[in-house]
């Protein structure tokens, strides 16, 4: 139920508005000293204020410009008998909704009340989004290795100069880039990102360039490449790497004119864009191999920063368990878990090949399945790539892919019927299958009742 307040000096309109907002299911108080009604606003939370101009001691205008000070996010209805331009406009200047004459006409009242509801409703999931978002985006971590990174990239993202980020896969180098764009003088326009490995090399350069309708088979209409996109802001190139040598050349000129065409296209585009770029390979050794042009490298590589994999910056990884455990909790609607210190700490002796990311995925893991509220490490020893000293390395690089399949299925199968408690008909139902299909996996994996 939302809840209004209505701060008026005449207990007779604070009593009929209340029976209006009531009959519509609202859950109504009222104050008629404006000191109550400021008390009443700041020990309590309400949707909206319906707040009086003119009253004793303090007006609405004084009371609306208290509540501006404290920062107190409501949205305010300012009413009044003395109707007037200039009334109006004081009070939308001082962060008013909205403005209801006395008499009140209960359908006027009844409508910018119902949109006031709904504005602060707006700004409350526009809030927990962006706040989901940040949460995303943070860069979680104390160790000196990436506190250099981070006041590196804080130190030039003031400048225009173009950035080379290295790294191993799931290390977080998108993170970086859009922590340098956070910080840049270009933060409050666009951040492009184009993953290169992700797109076929026939159109990378559409992708990036754009092209006119007709412009090849399929061309059905024009479209705006990622540089026009990202004009005035930040073009993130990740996995540059991966790159065709022809959208090379046309990347390089682009750099070096400030200008494209799209594909297909007569037209030259002003860009203006600030380059930066990722990749997981040893460019170098592309560049040895013909793979990637030098004169692109020099121009993409002027401030290098390399991340550290997550294997060098173990004191970082019980921090990422906790932020992972209240960030995927929060996802899923579970109670948040707690992680022994045997548990953390066989966590921090894995290699983590793929860093953060793989982190993260395991954490998800263990979260879904494992049920109680205190993970050990005899509960996680069966759900990480590799234990030191257990038998399920069911990611050794030794094994085939028909090897790694059957452990990775064995592995499943026994959690599944440990969760359901060996219940054979559940379990089934769980995975999907026969009864008898199961017991004949029961029986190829030698799984028993332990």
């Amino acid at each position: 139920m939302k809840s209004i307040l209505i701060i008026d000096d005449e207990i007779e309109i604070c009593e009929s508005i209340k029976m209006i907002l009531e009959y519509e299911d609202y859950h109504v108080e009222f104050a008629t000293n404006p000191s109550e009604g400021l008390d009443k606003i700041r020990s309590s939370k309400y949707e909206v204020i319906l707040l009086d101009i003119n009253m004793p001691e303090l007006n609405g205008f004084e009371v609306l410009q208290k509540v501006t000070n404290d920062d107190i996010d409501i949205n305010v209805i300012m009413i009044s008998a003395h109707s007037s331009v200039e009334n109006a406009v004081k009070a939308t200047k001082l962060g008013a909704f909205d403005f209801i004459e006395k008499p009140i006409d209960r359908d006027k009242l009844l409508i910018t009340v119902r949109n006031a509801v709904n504005q602060n409703e707006l700004k409350k999931e526009n809030k927990e989004l962006k706040n989901s978002i940040e949460d995303e985006n943070i860069i979680i971590g104390e160790s000196e290795s990436l506190k250099r990174v981070l006041e590196t990239a804080k130190r030039v993202a003031v400048t225009e100069s173009r950035i080379l980020i290295t790294g191993e896969n799931g290390t977080g180098k998108e993170l970086i880039a859009k922590e340098i764009h956070k910080f840049s003088k270009r933060k409050d326009k666009p951040f492009i990102e184009v993953n290169c490995a992700a797109i076929p090399n026939e159109l990378i350069e559409s992708e990036l360039f754009g092209h006119e309708k007709g412009a090849f088979t399929g061309a059905a209409n024009k479209r705006i490449g990622k540089f026009e996109l990202a004009h005035g802001g930040t073009l993130f190139l990740d996995e540059i790497g991966d790159m065709s040598l022809n959208a090379q050349a046309k990347v390089l000129k682009a750099i070096e004119e400030g200008k494209i065409e799209r594909v297909g296209g007569t037209e030259t585009i002003d860009v203006d864009v600030r380059l930066i770029s990722a990749t997981n390979k040893d460019l170098q050794k592309e560049i040895l191999e013909g793979n990637f042009r030098e004169d692109l490298f020099h121009r993409l590589n002027v401030i290098p920063l390399n991340i550290p994999p997550l294997r060098e910056r173990k004191n970082d990884i019980e921090l990422l368990i906790n932020h992972f455990n209240k960030r995927i909790s929060r996802k899923y609607n579970f109670t948040e878990k707690k992680f022994s210190k045997e548990a953390v700490e066989l966590l921090k002796d894995q290699k983590w090949s793929g860093n953060v990311r793989e982190l993260k995925n395991i954490i998800e893991r263990i979260l879904i399945m494992l049920p109680d509220e205190q993970i050990d490490k005899s509960g996680i020893v069966k759900l990480i790539p590799t234990s030191n000293g257990s038998d399920s390395e069911i990611f050794d690089i030794s094994n085939s892919f028909q090897e790694f399949k059957e452990k990775a299925e064995k592995m499943f199968i026994q959690k599944q019927l440990e969760l359901n408690e060996w219940n054979i008909s559940k379990t089934a139902e769980v995975l999907g299958i026969q009864r008898s299909h199961l017991y004949g996996k029961m029986k190829k994996y030698n799984i028993e009742k332990g």
